[in-house]
């Protein structure tokens, strides 16, 4: 994809020391001079709600569930901020890990959002690339207004007096032109691998939901459980509610000095750093995190619909909006780690959570203590446990190494934008030979990567927003 690509013949000091070196006939000038705030209202609420992530820039915010209502808490979207289409969206309290991009859509976004259109002398794309690249996060983060990160905000003056570098308009649409066909060709190569992640993922939630509803033997003899959506399973197995076999802790850390702990659909519960995948950092204090020893279930109530529940090997400290709860009996915990979340007890646990819309349900404990768990005999959990680990082996290292091909794909792709919307490679004469392209046959659209919720419960970093205007 690169080949060919030469630096620029001639630079020259950009007389901006975080920039450096720019190609000799570009400018720098102030982003004041190439946009302007809009702050125009939406009278009715109707229009299509947007979201901005890091990740995917701006996007129509729709719900899970497919259904027409917007995905918000808001009761009224009268008031919100209207978008159009090349229009730059900034999440301000965000901004400073690359919440921000422009718009291909028409719509409204949180009244706690900036909203700029650019002038004619600017090609919004190129600066969408821009701003979004890792030498202006950086800036941007140096340039916004709070003690800590978590509280930084980037507000418009702050914005405005952010150093642009401006190629000649026709260079700003080469540039747009080689970064879509390349980034084009980059999340074909993704969805091609989270499509063998997600078929990979459906060979082993098959070889779980078979071992924890029927056990290893296949010759087990089965009796009707009374329970329609778990059927028949073997006849030497138990059915009972999850209260009988967990109890509730809420231990408290009085020092917040033990590790911290995230919880995930996908990796169940792992070690969390300062800053996530998200890119939401961690609180200041973890003084009053519950407590959590190996062998515990954590649950996040607000996302364990989704599998957010999970076993945990390590001992350390996770959110207070997290439950823990400690098995009773002498019961093998790996074994409930892989039924509950198994997808026969993911749509339970969905059914069983509180709420109007799905990004909104909540598994409390009363409803986790009502649902009925299958019990096998203490040796069996074990066998059960350990036999999916050895089956399922194979298949997390054939799905840890499609992850990894795709995270060195988004970097690549990162340090690509970066080097070309900074001056350091030349793409002129590569843009101009680039074929017209063909209408894509399905959809682009990658999956953000796994992140944990923030402290208030919620994997959309617009809930930080929200929250605000609250």
């Amino acid at each position: 994809m690169i080949n060919g690509l030469k630096p620029y013949p001639a630079m020259k000091d950009s007389g901006v020391p975080w920039l450096g070196a720019v190609p000799e006939h570009w400018e720098v000038r102030r982003l004041k001079y190439l946009l302007r705030e809009r702050d125009i209202r939406s009278a009715e609420g109707t229009e299509q709600l947007l979201r901005v992530s890091q990740f995917t820039g701006v996007t129509e915010r729709k719900r899970a569930d497919g259904g027409d209502e917007p995905d918000t808490r808001a009761e009224s979207l009268v008031g919100y901020k209207r978008v159009e289409p090349n229009d730059l969206v900034v999440n301000i309290m965000l901004a400073w890990n690359g919440s921000m991009g422009v718009s291909s859509f028409s719509g409204i976004a949180s009244p706690a959002y900036c909203v700029y259109r650019f002038g004619a002398s600017a090609r919004p794309w190129y600066f969408h690339h821009l701003l979004r690249s890792p030498a202006y996060k950086a800036r941007i983060k140096a340039v916004s207004t709070g003690v800590v990160e978590s509280r930084l905000r980037l507000y418009t003056d702050d914005l405005y007096r952010l150093e642009a570098l401006l190629p000649p308009l026709p260079e700003q649409a080469a540039i747009v032109r080689f970064l879509d066909h390349a980034d084009r060709r980059i999340r074909r190569y993704i969805r091609a691998k989270q499509k063998l992640i997600k078929l990979l993922e459906e060979q082993k939630q098959a070889i779980i939901h078979r071992a924890v509803t029927r056990g290893l033997d296949p010759n087990v003899r089965l009796k009707p459980t009374g329970v329609e959506w778990l059927g028949d399973v073997p006849e030497h197995w138990e059915v009972r509610r999850a209260k009988y076999l967990l109890r509730e802790i809420d231990a408290r850390s009085v020092s917040g000095s033990e590790a911290l702990l995230r919880v995930s659909q996908y990796t169940g519960v792992t070690p969390r750093s300062d800053t996530d995948a998200s890119g939401m950092p961690r609180a200041l204090s973890l003084v009053g995190y519950k407590r959590v020893a190996s062998g515990d279930l954590v649950v996040n109530i607000m996302i364990a619909w989704n599998g957010s529940l999970a076993v945990s090997r390590y001992a350390g400290l996770v959110s207070p909006a997290y439950c823990v709860y400690r098995f009773l009996r002498r019961v093998h915990p790996w074994f409930f780690h892989h039924l509950l979340r198994s997808p026969v007890y993911r749509r339970r646990i969905k059914m069983a959570s509180t709420g109007v819309i799905e990004s909104r349900l909540r598994l409390y404990s009363d409803e986790l203590g009502r649902i009925e768990l299958l019990v096998p005999p203490c040796e069996e959990q074990v066998a059960i446990a350990e036999g999916i680990d050895k089956e399922t082996r194979g298949i997390d290292g054939a799905i840890d190494r499609a992850e990894r091909e795709i995270d060195l794909l988004r970097e690549y792709r990162t340090r690509l934008i970066a080097d070309v919307v900074t001056g350091k490679l030349d793409v002129r004469e590569a843009a101009a030979r680039l074929p017209d392209e063909v209408e894509e046959p399905e959809p682009l659209d990658e999956v953000e990567p796994d992140g944990d919720s923030d402290e208030a419960g919620t994997d959309d970093a617009d809930a930080v927003t929200e929250e605000v205007e609250a």
